[in-house]
């Protein structure tokens, strides 16, 4: 549908902006128009580019002179109709302006507008009066029928300066012409062969490829023990994509420090894939923007974000590790990856793949009720056996004081590494300690700007906040009693554990993983490559290396503080503690040697540990399902989330008792709140929660929308919608 200016004509306009709604504009004569065309429009004294929302105006009975008209129509493709649809619905999923969300879209703002042509030069006729040197010889020959190149290129390869090059082109031997850079992502060869797949992998691809080829929407669970090949299997689905001409998306957690899984993707298909993190640099970033709403780039792995890109033709999407928590966004616009990525793939009618060796309980049922497809292997490739799980009682078999290892597992350590294997020491806490406190008085640290204790990083010399970043040198003195050389570190970090290694076991190598050690891709190839080539003995991590590595030589997993996590009355503790520690238990054995875990914890019958010693997962899950059905929980109940939050506590205060006041209530409903966030303040902003929850049915966004409506909140205080919250910090 296009519009054509030769009458009065009236657009609607969506800016990226957190308004809400569109805004009208005119049409100026000889402008053609279609729905999804970038436009720059006048607002207020300034211009914005928005998007074409509709030819249809939203106040059709304004006035036409009143309207602004479009000053410029951008010279790019216009955003795909499944993006535009995708941003409505989630505007209205998680009741945030359409303009807030399009700002997500549109989050290279610079990639709207084409780099400037690059000075390129091909060869001419050369006038009878030029000067031949042995130089301007050999740039001549070169550039005998080469496409239009650059003075640098040409002086290098020519093995001349670019003087020679730009003399050339003063006597107009050479022509200057001017040239845009192609698309610097290669294509990926799908006919590449890739590896060979057993029956219950060759099973599952054939599934996957056959829902790809239908180009319809469909959601299926990828249900793979840690070893089974669940990546091996999705690239098939990913070969047929490509075959077919259409973009596949692949969300991963942890992205930027995935290089196993970009190496894996290069050696089956010849070239790395485009990668969207916020790692990237601004120039990648526009490139590749660019290129994805062109159909230029065929594959994307990228962190929950990537959803937003403008794809041109998405013909496949990929959540691996769906279970994990951090594709739930907190902060602005709160929602989860992988419930989006559903909603992507049905509003562009392509296959959504759901892969987990541990799905969400959401997941999990969806499956046992038919509306998800289900693919299951149970068995690890070449029938490697899982790893034997063993629990060590921390009452009975106690570490030494001020230690963390126990002696059982100490011994294993040893007899794991005299055989000539490696051991992965799991601890899910960065820094040295999590806790300083002064031995005098009891005195803690405590960030000046959050309700957090400060945590010590020995070696950077730092006390730290992990929510705000705030850090201070360590104190001499105690700002509450001033005794001097008082304080004390409480609890094990991985900085503390290393330390542990390194006197226990001192002809060992190690290695400490942890996001704020291992910071990009180029720290985690490195480690990656010393691990394979076995320069480390012992590898100390946090979660960042629970999931997704394959060390062939690891055949030993201690986890340090099997029972972190469990605690604090989280909905989820349970299930993402089982999650959490199942994965890690996943890196032992994945080689031709056996592999064994051992699970420090004081309380070794509690469900989640029998579940990992049994094996007995989807008992576990049904266990977590009937309590959760008992509760009217997720996803048997619907839960929503308002964080109220400001610099000034009293007007917070006064805005949350006034959202109580006008709670909703019914059949149904039960609304809980206000109360102090149990971590009342971050980044200097006081925090109070309210929870909403409500029989399944029932339209919940509907609810909350009207309870805001219904209550008036200060312009200084902010109250954020947490649809389905995963956080209750």
């Amino acid at each position: 549908m296009s519009l054509f200016a030769d009458q009065e004509k009236r657009i609607s306009v969506l800016l990226p902006l957190p308004l809400s709604g569109v805004y009208d504009y005119a049409c100026p004569p000889g402008m053609v128009l279609n729905e999804g065309d970038f436009v720059n429009v006048p607002l207020g004294p300034r211009e914005r580019i928005g998007v074409v929302w509709s030819l249809t105006p939203e106040n059709p009975d304004l006035p036409f002179s009143k309207l602004k008209p479009v000053l410029e129509k951008l010279d790019q493709p216009p955003l795909p109709e499944p993006s535009r649809k995708f941003v409505d619905w989630v505007a209205k999923y998680t009741l945030q302006p359409q303009g807030l969300i399009l700002k997500m879209v549109m989050s290279v703002p610079g990639a709207l507008k084409d780099p400037a042509p690059k000075v390129a030069y091909i060869k001419s006729t050369a006038p009878h009066d030029l000067k031949m040197t042995k130089a301007r010889q050999r740039v001549l020959e070169f550039m005998d029928g080469m496409p239009p190149l650059g003075a640098t290129d040409i002086a290098r390869e020519a093995g001349v300066g670019t003087s020679v090059v730009k003399g050339l082109a003063e006597a107009r031997t050479l022509k200057v012409v001017h040239v845009h850079d192609a698309s610097p992502f290669a294509e990926p060869d799908f006919q590449k062969s890739g590896f060979a797949l057993a029956d219950q992998q060759q099973n599952a691809a054939d599934d996957l490829v056959e829902k790809t080829e239908s180009a319809s929407f469909s959601v299926t669970l990828l249900d793979g023990v840690p070893g089974s090949g669940k990546t091996e299997v999705y690239f098939e689905a990913i070969a047929k994509a490509l075959s077919l001409n259409k973009q596949s998306l692949v969300l991963l957690p942890e992205i930027a420090l995935s290089s196993q899984w970009l190496s894996r993707f290069k050696k089956r298909f010849g070239v790395e894939p485009a990668v969207w993190h916020s790692d990237i640099g601004a120039a990648k970033r526009k490139q590749t923007w660019r290129a994805i709403i062109r159909g230029q780039v065929k594959v994307v792995v990228g962190a929950r974000s990537a959803l937003f890109l403008p794809y041109k033709d998405l013909g496949l999407i990929i959540v691996d590790e769906e279970h994990d928590a951090s594709f739930k966004q907190e902060e602005g616009v709160i929602y989860n990856g992988r419930d989006m990525a559903v909603v992507r793939g049905q509003m562009g009618h392509c296959p959504v793949v759901l892969a987990s060796a541990t799905p969400s309980l959401e997941t999990a049922i969806n499956s046992w009720e038919g509306r998800y497809g289900n693919l299951h292997m149970p068995a690890r490739h070449a029938n490697v056996p899982l790893p034997i799980v063993e629990t060590i009682d921390l009452r009975l078999d106690k570490p030494e004081r001020q230690k963390w290892l126990s002696p059982g597992l100490v011994n294993a350590i040893k007899e794991t590494v005299a055989r000539g294997e490696q051991v992965m020491l799991y601890l899910n806490r960065r820094g040295y300690a999590p806790l300083t406190l002064c031995r005098s008085c009891g005195h803690r640290l405590q960030c000046p700007n959050c309700t957090s204790w400060l945590v010590e990083h020995r070696k950077k010399g730092k006390l730290q906040c992990h929510h705000c970043g705030y850090f201070t040198r360590p104190l001499k003195t105690c700002p509450n009693c001033e005794s001097e050389d008082s304080f004390a570190a409480c609890g094990p970090g991985v900085e503390r554990l290393a330390e542990e290694v390194a006197l226990t076991f001192p002809e060992m190598r190690y290695v400490v993983a942890a996001s704020d050690t291992v910071t990009g891709p180029t720290q985690a190839a490195e480690m990656v490559r010393k691990i394979e080539d076995h320069e480390v003995d012992i590898l100390i991590g946090t979660q960042m290396v629970a999931k997704g590595y394959h060390f062939p030589m690891l055949t030993l997993v201690g986890v340090v503080d099997a029972d972190l996590g469990l605690s604090g009355g989280d909905l989820r503790a349970s299930e993402r503690t089982y999650q959490l520690l199942y994965q890690v238990a996943g890196r032992a054995g994945r080689g031709d040697k056996p592999g064994t875990v051992m699970l420090q914890t004081f309380m070794p019958d509690h469900p989640v540990m029998k579940a990992l010693k049994s094996g007995l997962r989807d008992r576990f899950l049904q266990t977590e399902a009937e309590a959760r059905k008992g509760a009217g929980m997720p996803p048997f109940g619907r839960l929503a989330a308002l964080i109220v939050s400001g610099e000034d506590e009293v007007l917070v205060d006064d805005a949350a008792n006034a959202l109580g006041r006008n709670a909703p209530h019914g059949k149904g409903i039960l609304a809980l709140g206000p109360a102090p966030a149990p971590l009342s303040m971050i980044r200097g902003r006081h925090r109070r929660r309210l929870l909403l929850k409500t029989d399944k049915k029932m339209p919940i966004q509907a609810i909350v929308k009207d309870w805001l409506e219904r209550t008036n909140v200060a312009s200084n205080v902010r109250v954020q919608v947490d649809i389905d919250p995963y956080s209750f910090l």
